[in-house]
C-alpha cells in the first residue's frame, strides 16, 4: 500500500519514500555507464516525502501568476525558479518544501531495484515516455504526457524515467569521488531523462548538469519535503 500525503492545493500529492541503504551510481555491467556515475557508493537515505509526479503547469501557474495551464509537467523552468517555487509552496502550507537531493532522487527512482532501470535491465515504450529506441528509430509520442500514462515504480512514483528531466538540489560534480564546489551560479544536477531522449539516458544512474539559469522544453522538477512539518 502506498503511503501518500495530500497537502493543500496547489501542492502535489506526496508519496512517503521509505528509508534504506542503496548503491548509488553504476555498479554492474552496463555498456552505457560512464565516469560521471562512478565510483559506486553505498548511501543511507532517511524516509522522506517526494511528489508522485513532476510539478504540472496547473500547479505552477498560481505561483507564476499566469492564466491557462494543463496537467502536463511544467518545463522551461530554471533551477532558481524551481527553488523559488518550493519556497513559495512552503509559505502556502505547513510543510518545508525543497528539491530532492541527487541521492534521494536516485534512491526513489530505483525503488529497491539494482537493475539498470527500475523496471529491469530493459525499458520499453510501455514503461516510460522516450522518443527513440537504441537504433535511433522513433517509437515514442514525441512530447510530454500526463500523469497516469505509465506505471508507477515500487514506491508509487511516476515518470522517474522519461517524460521530463528533473532538477535536483545538488551542485554538479564530474564524478562521485570529487567534492562539489558550491557558489551562486554553480551548475546543478539534472536527472531522469526526457520525452525526446534515447533509453540509455533514462537509466537510474544517469546524470547530467545544466547552468542554474537554463530553461529547456524537456526540463522540469518535482518537490520533496521531510516527514515532520
Amino acid at each position: 500500500m502506498i503511503d501518500s500525503l495530500k497537502v493543500t492545493s496547489p501542492a502535489p500529492t506526496l508519496v512517503r519514500v521509505p528509508g534504506g541503504v542503496f548503491t548509488m551510481g553504476s555498479s554492474q555491467p552496463d555498456r552505457f555507464a560512464n565516469g560521471t556515475e562512478k565510483p559506486p557508493q553505498r548511501i543511507e537515505i532517511k524516509s522522506f516525502y517526494l511528489a508522485q509526479f513532476p510539478v504540472t503547469e496547473n500547479q505552477w501557474r498560481e505561483f507564476a501568476m499566469k492564466s491557462g495551464g494543463s496537467e502536463l509537467p511544467v518545463v522551461n523552468i530554471s533551477w532558481f525558479e524551481a527553488v523559488a517555487f518550493t519556497e513559495w509552496l512552503s509559505d502556502r502550507t505547513e510543510r518545508a518544501f525543497r528539491l530532492p537531493t541527487e541521492a534521494e532522487w536516485e534512491y526513489a527512482c530505483r525503488a529497491g531495484s539494482e537493475t539498470i532501470f527500475s523496471s529491469g535491465d530493459m525499458i520499453t515504450i510501455n514503461d516510460a515516455n522516450f522518443l527513440y529506441d537504441d537504433r535511433g528509430a522513433r517509437v515514442g509520442p514525441g512530447g510530454r504526457t500526463k500523469q497516469g500514462c505509465y506505471p508507477a515504480n515500487a514506491f508509487g512514483l511516476e515518470d522517474m524515467h522519461g517524460n521530463v528531466c528533473e532538477w535536483v538540489a545538488d551542485v554538479w560534480r564530474p564524478h562521485y569521488a570529487m567534492q562539489a564546489e558550491d557558489y551562486d551560479d554553480a551548475p546543478r544536477v539534472i536527472r531522469g531523462g526526457a520525452w525526446d531522449y534515447l533509453p540509455r539516458l533514462l537509466r537510474s544512474a544517469w546524470r547530467d548538469w545544466a547552468p542554474p539559469d537554463m530553461r529547456r522544453d524537456n526540463l522540469g522538477f518535482r518537490v520533496a519535503c521531510d516527514l515532520e512539518p
